[in-house]
């Protein structure tokens, strides 16, 4: 397969959108209602280990993504099977996403358009960047990152008359049993999901590249996430974030100055676009490396078209409605991925170093 190379502020790049993306819609982590900042403070913090064991991983293994690591690690057979299991996840999470872009742009703004027609649309972008390979997708990340941090920031200032400060006072009144619930939450989504990276990302400038990309990432994804949640929060509170399925969108909704500037929530949705069209693509791109490592292929150019098409049919059978997508997200996801974000990516590490100390 054609050796693929990203520079680190590419890297940084896609794992920032990556990780800001979705939450620039919704906030994660409302167990902790108040002190939801804090919980996404503490989930930063857990996520750390995870985040030197999928680095490590890339320094052990240079040039490699943890499709090949698998295979080495674990044995021809064993790593067949872990292969398998890691390609329906990938497969499965892409299709999740694709429904959270489509369920969006049908509640807030395409309401008379079919789901699947918004899917499809941004199904067609990813084949289009995915053929052209991951270094595209790269520069176009490096771009957009800096439009994603400029808008967030200028919705922040504009909406800042609105916020109540009272919205995140007393600290911990509950005890620390919401805060810890809620960093879980954040753990969970989106902060661990950075494991997805392991698949597709193999080629670094040097060894040293992949603690930079995934510790700046998180740092610059953690910290947009942050300022997000802080301010849904304190614009409209944690009793109605929790009521709403797009608390930012409905934050951001409510400004007003002079009756002028007002209905800027589409910069909120630019944003949400833009990070969704990175995370959707970084996860058709992982299940299409699971598959051509799975057939022994040598370039996976010419399956991203079928491969589109049939998450594009499972994201369409995935949900009856935006309902039962929120209610697993928020009540099964966490017990579903548990094993391919923690669990495997741990098994895979410790093999890893056992074989390196060989």
């Amino acid at each position: 397969m054609r050796r693929e190379l990203i520079s680190d502020k590419q890297g940084i790049a896609i794992v920032a959108l990556f990780l800001s993306g979705s939450t620039s819609v919704f906030v994660t982590g409302l167990e902790a209602e108040k002190d939801v900042w804090l919980a996404i403070i503490l989930a930063m913090v857990m996520v750390l280990p995870m985040i030197t064991i999928f680095a490590r991983l890339h320094h052990i293994y240079p040039d490699e993504n943890i499709f090949d690591i698998m295979e080495k690690c674990l044995g021809k057979y064993i790593g067949k099977i872990v292969m398998i299991v890691f390609t329906w996840y990938s497969f499965f999470w892409a299709a999740d996403v694709l429904n959270n872009y489509g369920f969006f742009m049908k509640e807030v703004s395409l309401v008379e358009t079919p789901t699947i027609v918004t899917i499809i649309m941004l199904a067609m972008l990813c084949i289009f960047c995915l053929k052209k390979g991951i270094e595209v997708l790269g520069r176009w990340s490096e771009f957009f990152i800096i439009i994603s941090i400029i808008s967030i920031l200028i919705s922040i200032v504009l909406i800042s008359p609105k916020m109540n400060m009272n919205n995140i006072k007393p600290v911990m009144v509950k005890g620390i049993k919401p805060v810890l619930k809620g960093s879980i939450s954040v753990f969970m989504q989106p902060f661990v999901q950075i494991s997805a990276f392991t698949m597709v990302f193999s080629s670094f400038k040097t060894k040293k590249s992949s603690y930079r990309v995934y510790f700046i990432g998180l740092f610059i994804g953690g910290l947009l996430t942050l300022l997000i949640a802080v301010t849904n929060i304190l614009v409209i509170g944690p009793k109605e974030a929790l009521r709403t399925y797009y608390p930012s969108y409905v934050a951001v909704s409510r400004m007003n100055i002079g009756d002028f500037l007002q209905r800027l929530e589409v910069i909120i949705a630019m944003v949400f676009v833009l990070g969704g069209f990175v995370k959707i693509s970084i996860l058709i791109l992982s299940t299409i490396k699971g598959l051509v490592k799975l057939l022994g292929l040598k370039d996976y150019r010419f399956i991203i078209t079928p491969i589109i098409l049939l998450i594009i049919n499972l994201s369409y059978f995935q949900y009856d409605n935006v309902m039962h997508y929120f209610r697993f997200n928020s009540y099964i996801w966490s017990c579903y991925f548990f094993p391919f974000q923690i669990v495997l990516p741990v098994i895979i590490w410790i093999a890893a170093e056992i074989k390196e100390l060989r």
